[in-house]
């Protein structure tokens, strides 16, 4: 599966919202340094779809606020 995910570092709350596309919009804690907001956004998918940290992968937009994440599953 793959989903559209706009991503907001240096956020008070974690969370993650769905929009009416389909897009998901996700508050993050991390700042944007060093690949923890990515990571934190693996992490937190990884919870909400209920698959391993592995399964989810960022196709493209690894520097960008607008990601394509896919989830892979079993």
């Amino acid at each position: 599966m793959k989903k559209s995910v706009k991503v907001k570092p240096n956020s008070k709350t974690q969370s993650i919202e769905e929009m009416a596309d389909g897009t998901l919009k996700v508050n993050l804690k991390s700042p944007p340094v060093d690949g923890k907001a990515n990571k934190e956004l693996i992490e937190l998918l990884a919870e909400k779809f209920n698959v391993t940290k592995s399964q989810v992968q960022i196709k493209s937009g690894l520097s960008s606020k607008i990601k394509l994440i896919e989830i892979v599953a079993d």
